[in-house]
């Protein structure tokens, strides 16, 4: 497990560039090659890596995976997370919202009270709109650090309701007779919580699902609800 743990972390570190050579990673993990070649086959087998010519590769949804593995066999999840871009989960994000059928904005920047927001993303789908922080480097979340990342995510979502008819022709849900915004944060891995005063944690491999069964669950989250008059 320790072998494999740290060839893991060899890999999220040296395929941040791109395509790396096997030999590259068995010098870096400090494991002998055949070992290298045995266990990304492995892993090659259960979907999370490349392996072309004794040439690794990993997109990002692998790298997101090999990440998630590498803390579950013991990896220091700051480490880990310091391994992977934010952009990386921002990314996989953005196209699983695409994929549920939601129109998706991502960094949106706005002012609003005084102050200066700004959103990770948010996914619009009929009547929802998902407003999204994207985490991945968590530090174990405890309920202080959780609390403030909630509390903060809470009120950039407030800012945009109310904000909202600024967006129209920029984001979908701005034109909508009535629209739910939902808080949401994306974390790596799955933590002690999954709600912080109804506001959802999601880890980034359950988002799929996440997406799935909010329709059905939206009313019992934390939202706000922006009507628009047709007048």
């Amino acid at each position: 497990m320790t072998i494999e743990r740290n060839l893991i972390i060899s890999v999220l570190k040296l395929t941040r560039n791109g395509p790396v050579a096997n030999e590259i990673v068995s010098k870096d993990a400090r494991v002998p090659l055949q070992v290298v070649n045995d266990i990304l086959k492995k892993l090659q087998k259960d979907g999370l890596v490349y392996l072309r010519d004794k040439v690794l590769e990993a997109d990002s949804m692998q790298r997101l995976k090999l990440a998630v593995h590498a803390i579950r066999l013991g990896a220091d999840f700051e480490r880990v997370s310091g391994f992977l871009d934010w952009k990386e989960f921002e990314n996989i994000a953005a196209l699983a919202f695409e994929v549920n059928g939601y129109r998706v904005k991502k960094n949106l920047r706005f002012k609003h009270a005084g102050r200066r927001w700004e959103i990770d993303i948010v996914g619009c789908k009929k009547p929802l709109a998902v407003c999204m922080d994207c985490k991945h480097w968590h530090h174990g979340m405890y309920p202080s650090a959780l609390r403030k990342v909630v509390e903060a995510q809470v009120e950039r979502t407030f800012a945009l309701a109310e904000s909202l008819l600024k967006f129209v022709g920029e984001i979908e849900c701005a034109s909508w007779e009535k629209t739910k915004l939902v808080p949401a944060v994306l974390s790596l891995v799955k933590g002690r919580f999954k709600f912080y005063d109804n506001v959802p944690i999601v880890p980034v491999l359950q988002l799929q699902n996440f997406l799935t069964e909010l329709p059905a669950h939206a009313d019992t989250l934390k939202h706000f609800s922006k009507r628009i008059s047709a007048n």
